[in-house]
């Protein structure tokens, strides 16, 4: 390659890693809002498909990242950016509790109460996505590297799909059971929010996979890898 590939090459990695941090913070911070999509009028242990947080929303582009980095640059740089998102999501928590510690003008359009409100569970929030978060996207990394030794780098369908449905089962279950300890949601709700959530991953990352492609696709063209090829950063 030579050194304007190799610029940039580091260029899009630092795009990609700026997408993924931010649709991780973002999702720790609108999580209590739930919206409802209902494409089929289904319930389950009484919970209607879909009743979900719109945390869920920018949280699926982050496994879509992680596959797309770790198909071009390879699981180091995956795990890196993985890292990246955590110190992201702390350094997030403490400027939250810093802005809910100072108090509120009396003219102030977001007093106290309303602030802490909405950003107030945000701390455990955080923590609890942080920890499912932690082991979603490392369990996602290392089974998606699993597939592609396996099949030496083809079918780029299977590896995709199989370590996100797997990875996106364990992020659900640990947040919701967390935050259901937590009493931010009630328990009642956690078998129907596991599997309503659960399903509604299991579409994105099938609607995602044609994204993948592409992307692969365009790398691939832009800098004339092979099959199983990855881009060494500067």
């Amino acid at each position: 390659m030579t050194l304007k590939d190799k610029l940039a090459s580091q260029r899009i990695y630092l795009l990609l890693a700026a997408l993924f941090i931010t649709s991780l913070v973002v999702s720790n911070l609108i999580f209590q809002k739930f919206f409802y999509w209902y494409p089929v009028d289904v319930s389950v242990f009484g919970t209607k498909l879909f009743e979900i947080s719109v945390g869920i929303l920018p949280y699926p582009v982050t496994f879509l990242i992680t596959d797309l980095i770790s198909e071009i640059y390879g699981k180091k740089r995956a795990n890196q950016v993985v890292v990246t998102g955590i110190f992201a999501s702390v350094f997030s928590l403490l400027i939250i509790f810093a802005a809910n510690s100072v108090p509120a003008t009396s003219w102030s359009y977001v007093d106290d109460a309303l602030f802490s409100k909405v950003f107030g569970n945000s701390a455990i929030a955080v923590c609890a996505s942080m920890m499912a978060y932690l082991f979603a996207q490392f369990i996602d990394i290392q089974i998606y590297h699993f597939w592609k030794r396996l099949t030496k780098g083809r079918h780029l369908w299977l590896r995709n799909n199989f370590s996100t449905w797997f990875s996106q089962f364990v992020d659900t279950f640990t947040v919701l059971m967390l935050l259901c300890s937590f009493d931010i949601i009630p328990w009642e709700n956690f078998k129907g929010l596991l599997v309503a959530g659960f399903l509604f991953k299991v579409l994105v990352a099938l609607f995602d996979t044609p994204f993948l492609y592409l992307g692969v696709y365009l790398f691939k063209r832009r800098f004339k890898l092979k099959t199983n090829e990855e881009l060494q950063l500067l």
